[in-house]
């Protein structure tokens, strides 16, 4: 079962950052049906078993929604294919990062844990309030960046060449994500030196010359 999920977790990380270098390929030589049908092919069995999953799951955390962003990609790439419109398979990310809004911003609401919190609680269990503070700060910035990420991919789906289409969203997003991860990760493990036994920890921690206080130790 393990296998299975880590086989799934990284179909779908390749087929999602791969999409748009393969849409641009496709769209010059094929009509924009056949190149969804490509991509739903792939994604296929990557959605069959993040719908099982979210059925059979009874916990139905927003960090468990997460699972639905290839299930998003799916129905708009059967859009794609069934009306022939190019729209559909190009405004993907815009559906990805509206969802992805919708699953940070709704931990925001009263009550709930923010998002950022429920990532850090995967490693620690007892934040203190200055944590609980920057993880709720770092929440709004995500979804922040979701919005104008969303407003961007669809700018460009809507009005620009393809090939600007298929940089943002196959690079630009991506290293802006990856920078948005560093930008809170790191100066919070540094800040507050909860080191946990994870490889990245223990990587980042040698790295900074940080005294490590794991997760047992607090």
């Amino acid at each position: 079962m393990r296998a299975l999920t880590i086989a799934t977790a990284i179909v779908t990380a390749v087929a999602l950052v791969a999409y748009p270098m393969f849409v641009y390929w496709a769209f010059n030589r094929w009509e924009p049906r056949f190149a969804a049908l490509t991509l739903l092919a792939v994604l296929a069995p990557v959605a069959l078993v993040r719908v099982r999953k979210l059925v059979g799951d009874v916990d139905r955390s927003a960090v468990k929604a997460l699972a639905i962003v290839p299930v998003v990609a799916f129905v708009a790439f059967a859009l794609g294919a069934l009306l022939d419109s190019a729209g559909f398979v190009l405004g993907a990310p815009v559906a990805i990062n509206g969802v992805l809004l919708v699953a940070f911003g709704s931990t925001l609401r009263a009550g709930s844990r923010p998002m950022i919190e429920r990532f850090a609680r995967l490693a620690v269990s007892d934040l203190s309030q200055a944590e609980l503070r920057w993880c709720r700060r770092w929440t709004v910035v995500w979804c922040t960046f979701f919005a104008l990420n969303a407003a961007a991919a669809g700018v460009l789906a809507a009005a620009a060449p393809l090939s600007w289409w298929t940089l943002y969203n196959g690079l630009i997003a991506y290293i802006l994500m990856g920078v948005l991860f560093a930008a809170e990760y790191i100066p919070r493990k540094i800040k507050f030196g909860r080191w946990s036994d994870s490889l990245l920890d223990r990587t980042l921690s040698r790295l900074v010359g940080a005294h490590r206080r794991t997760t047992g130790d607090s």
